[in-house]
């Protein structure tokens, strides 16, 4: 069996520990299994994360699509994101404030990206000024939102940030809609995500293997 089919196999004990000792685990875990992917690991699976959300009727049907731009053993999104914006899709992607919050740029291409390095942590390749305030995402028919894993509920565990949570509950109380959609390695589905009371469920995940939808809440 995999790493990663051990850490599947394992995510439901360790929430006993508590949620956020849980998230942390868990976090660990599937971060330390990425880390051992190759760039052609990487890559393959880039491609089909790409054809398979292409065919999501939430993403055909969007004229404005908040997105990101994957890094390091994440799952890809830039041949995503180049596909997107060859339709006329506006494509949002983020800028981290200090607070850990995120303002909204458009992305016109690759060459635009800017890589910023953010103190100690991994560096990521933004938009460059000027932004559009945070407020932006509220505007998008959907959302692409990074994560670790997701369970059956469509529970998402994130990086433990913070930044996604505080989307969230802007376009809630903004009365935004938006497809909710997480791209993941197959793997990373798992049988439970321990949440908290702000966590949401997504309304889609996509693997390169296929798409699963949860029903809106």
């Amino acid at each position: 069996m995999s790493t990663l089919g051990r850490v599947r196999e394992r995510a439901l004990p360790h929430f006993a520990d508590g949620t956020e000792s849980a998230k942390r685990t868990l976090r660990r875990e599937l971060l330390a299994v990425r880390g051992g992917l190759t760039p052609d690991d990487v890559r393959e699976s880039a491609a089909a994360l790409a054809e398979r959300a292409l065919r999501l009727a939430e993403l055909a049907q969007a004229g404005t699509v908040a997105a990101y731009v994957s890094v390091g053993s994440e799952p890809g999104t830039l041949a995503l994101l180049d596909a997107l914006r060859a339709r006329g899709v506006r494509v949002l992607l983020p800028a981290l404030l200090p607070d850990n919050d995120l303002d909204w740029g458009p992305y016109t291409g690759r060459d635009g990206l800017v890589r910023v390095q953010h103190g100690g942590r991994m560096a990521l390749f933004e938009p460059p000024g000027p932004h559009f305030g945070p407020d932006a995402v509220t505007e998008a028919d959907a959302v692409l939102l990074p994560g670790l894993a997701v369970d059956a509920r469509g529970m998402r565990l994130g990086r433990g940030g913070g930044s996604y949570d505080r989307v969230l509950a802007r376009l809630e109380s903004a009365g935004a809609d938006p497809a909710l959609v997480v791209l993941l390695y197959d793997t990373e589905v798992v049988a439970h995500v321990p949440e908290e009371p702000h966590d949401r469920p997504v309304h889609a995940v996509v693997t390169p293997s296929g798409v699963r939808r949860f029903p809106r809440t």
